[in-house]
């Protein structure tokens, strides 16, 4: 288990595995998302949520990595992991062969 917030945990989204809103809305991708795990401290996809296709923010689903990350760069909680995490952040582009 991570010592550091995720974003389910942040938003309070209920999607996380055993969430409280996973038979209406299902397990957010993030949640599921293995190859990601331990980056920035997180669980999964949890502190790298804006490279992870599909998510639901905002109650609107999310496209691709692309298509999502003009939403997710001007989000609250992705600018809390870039300070939390400054100067060892890793960028999109350090991450995206962890999802090629």
């Amino acid at each position: 288990m991570a010592s550091k917030q995720n974003c389910w945990d942040f938003h309070r989204c209920g999607r996380e595995r055993g969430g409280c809103r996973i038979a209406e809305l299902g397990v957010c991708p993030a949640a599921l998302e293995e190859r990601t795990d331990g980056i920035h401290g997180g669980d999964n996809g949890g502190r790298c949520c804006w490279m992870i296709a599909g998510t639901f923010c905002n109650g609107t689903a999310q496209g691709s990595q692309v298509q999502k990350y003009g939403h997710c760069s001007a989000c609250e909680f992705y600018w809390k992991v870039v300070e939390e995490e400054y100067p060892e952040f890793r960028h999109a582009n350090d991450l995206q062969h962890l999802l090629e």
